[in-house]
């Protein structure tokens, strides 16, 4: 993964003071333009999810130079994701609902680079949960 991870540990730092309002209105924003996805989450506490999510962040975030320790965990979360009946098509809501958030909470620091970095690093950590779901250990 040759992603551009000062980048991506700058903007996320910024964010992580407020991580839990950050979660709180991503799953706000992501059931508001998506409500296709709302009934994976119909058994789920939210706030279990909220504090699940960030967490997968700031692990994402904290091992970005270890793709060796990255890649097992993401396709493992991949696999529990196909497990809770996620599908290829969702990780688009999620990815646009995720970057939207980050837009309104970095405001003027969300420049077209911050974005494209997240863009990129959306897409590895996607494609790596989607070899999980689909079986590949790699």
């Amino acid at each position: 993964m040759s992603l551009q991870v000062d980048v991506l540990e700058r903007s996320f730092k910024a964010v992580a003071p407020r991580g839990e309002e950050f979660v709180a209105t991503f799953y706000t924003r992501l059931f508001s333009d998506h409500p296709e996805v709302k009934p994976l989450f119909g058994g789920a506490d939210m706030a279990v999810q909220q504090k699940k999510l960030l967490a997968a962040l700031v692990l994402a975030v904290e091992n970005l130079r270890r793709p060796d320790v990255l890649g097992p965990v993401l396709k493992d979360l991949g696999r529990r994701h196909a497990g809770y009946g996620a599908k290829a098509e969702h990780y688009g809501a999620v990815g646009a609902a995720l970057l939207e958030t980050f837009s309104a909470y970095l405001g003027e620091a969300w420049t077209p680079e911050v974005k494209q970095a997240w863009v990129e690093a959306y897409g590895a950590i996607s494609g790596l949960m989607l070899e999980g779901a689909n079986g590949h250990s790699g």
